[in-house]
Order: C-alpha cells, then structure tokens, then sequence
C-alpha cells in the first residue's frame, strides 16, 4: 500500500508518517518547501525503500497532481493552525486549508485515489451547544481558522458527493504529545517550567477541553483509513473525557514537581466570541466504525509528553522566552 502524507513535517503528521512506516505502507511524506532544506520533525530521517520525502506546496495545483500519482491513501494534514495568527492573516488560511484541499481533492480524484482522509479539526464545532459533541453538532466559525477548515471539510465533502472520491472527514480533538508547537498550551507550561521559569503567562484557563494523546490520533486516522463503511462519513477522533485548561495545568505542575505560577495575561486572550468554552467529543461513531478508541488517560499521556520535552535536546528545540501566536 503506496500512501502520501501531506503535512508530514508537522506534529501530528511526523507520528502518522512514522505509524505507517510501521505498519509496513511505502510513505511519500510532503514536507513544506523552505530554502533551509528543512524536514521539519522528520529531520534526520533518511530517505528509505519504503520513505520518500518531498518538498512542495498543496497551494499549487500542478504540483498536488505530481506527488498524487501512484497512490493509494492520502492522508491530507497539511494546513495553518495557529488560531491567533488567523486574526492576523486570514488570507493565508484560506489559501492554505481551503484552496490547498481544493488541489489536493482534484489531483487525488484525476489519480483515481482508494481513500482520501480529510483532516478537520474540533475547533469547527465552536462552544459547545450541547455535550459530548456529536458529529451533528452545528459547526460554529468562531475564527478565521476555524472558518478555514468548515470551508476545508466542504470542499471535500464535496468531491465525495459530486465525484465519487472516497472522502473520510477525521475530525480530531485536541491533540498533543512529544513535538507539538509551542502555539499549543501543553508544550508551552511544560517547556517553559523545564527551561527552569518561575511565572508563567497566559491565556483563559477557563475552557475545557478533550485532550487526545498524538499516538491515539494517528491510530484512529490508520483505522478509519481501513473502514470501507467510513467513506463518505464526518468522525470524531476524541477521548470522551473533559478537563479544564487551568486542571491539565495543575496535573503538569504536579508532575513535574514544580512551584511555578500562572498568571493571566490579557494580550493572549482570545476575542470574547471567538474563545472555544467548552470541547468534550463523543466518540461513539469511531467505535462503532472501527471498533477502535483512544485508551492513553490524560495522565499517562502529559507523563510520556513531560518525559520528552525534559530531554536536553528536545528541549533544545523551543524558544521558551518567545510568546507563540
């Protein structure tokens, strides 16, 4: 089985290339192009029998329709995530997640793709109206971001109803673990309380979320990429568990042994109405699919994540004194 990951450069996208790796696909991993020759978090890793790394852009049509040929899955991660930049730059949003899965959707249906995984993102779903969320949950476009990707998840929607791709919408909760950006809240507390501070600042610590360890992620992506019955449908990848931002705080704190203090600090808060209160996902649809659910608990998981970022050279890889938008 030949699968391209695009956005493999990226966090949850270098866990989803090395996953399938071990399932025993051959890889075509798209990394974004950059005049340092980056690989992003598959740097080091060398180009293999079953691993083709290659450098583009899915803002181009010509050269989605290149890395399409020859494949069987495509697993389409890549995108902007960062919600404040999105206030900042909403035209590269919708240049990116809209146009860049308009490409990508096109080149997969004149290839005659077998899956084409669509990745969306919990954030459409806004505050919750109602909890656990369901895959019926009204979507709510709470930023430019968010906007992006509703836009992103129609499109391919889209080419299932009008041609036929085999479109899987996979719509993950709050992902984290080893390598996340620092844009993210749990890398931020634990890289900054291994970097040895005593304050940290922050946005709300109100908000709830469903935190879903990356391993988990990638997993639900494989299986739903292997469920026939789950072309076509919109799922859910959650834990079914809710915390609070300000509790997950305190279980790092607690787990890295530390005094630190949080403070808020009100140039990182969000618009009012565009602040996500409140995320817990069902996931019910996933088992039902697959049979398959996340199993890491919130705590195993901030474990294994703490353990990697207080690695030296992990750590080495953050700038803990730079605000991330």
């Amino acid at each position: 089985m030949k699968v391209l990951v695009t956005g493999a450069d990226g966090f949850i996208g270098s866990h989803l290339t090395e996953l399938l790796l071990s399932k025993g696909c051959e890889v075509r991993a798209l990394c974004q192009y950059n005049s340092f020759n980056s690989q992003g978090w598959l740097e080091g890793k060398k180009t293999e029998d079953n691993l083709e790394i290659v450098f583009g852009d899915v803002r181009d049509p010509h050269f989605c329709d290149t890395i399409c040929e020859s494949i069987d899955i495509v697993f389409h991660l890549a995108a902007l995530i960062a919600i404040p930049y999105s206030y900042s730059a909403p035209n590269s949003y919708v240049d990116t997640n809209v146009t860049g899965t308009l490409n990508m959707c096109q080149a997969a249906k004149r290839h005659g793709i077998k899956r084409f995984i669509q990745t969306s993102t919990s954030e459409v779903y806004g505050t919750a109206q109602y909890v656990p969320i369901d895959e019926d949950h009204p979507l709510q476009a709470q930023s430019p971001y968010s906007a992006s990707k509703i836009g992103a998840d129609a499109i391919a929607t889209s080419y299932f109803n009008a041609f036929d791709l085999p479109v899987i919408i996979a719509r993950p909760f709050n992902t984290y673990g080893p390598r996340q950006s620092a844009r993210a809240v749990i890398p931020t507390i634990i890289s900054q309380i291994a970097s040895g501070v005593d304050r940290i600042k922050l946005g709300d610590v109100s908000p709830t979320r469903d935190f879903n360890y990356v391993l988990d992620t990638c997993e639900g992506f494989w299986q739903l990429s292997q469920c026939e019955a789950a072309v076509g449908e919109v799922v859910n990848i959650s834990t079914n568990y809710e915390i609070s931002v300000e509790a997950t705080l305190n279980k790092i704190r607690d787990i890295m042994n530390s005094s630190v203090v949080f403070e808020i600090d009100n140039a990182r808060l969000r618009p009012k109405t565009s602040e996500v209160f409140r995320l817990w996902g069902n996931n019910a649809k996933l088992k039902k699919l697959t049979g398959f659910a996340p199993s890491t608990s919130i705590d195993e998981g901030l474990t294994q994540t703490v353990s990697w970022f207080s690695n030296p050279k992990n750590l080495s890889q953050y700038k803990t004194d730079r605000y991330n938008k």
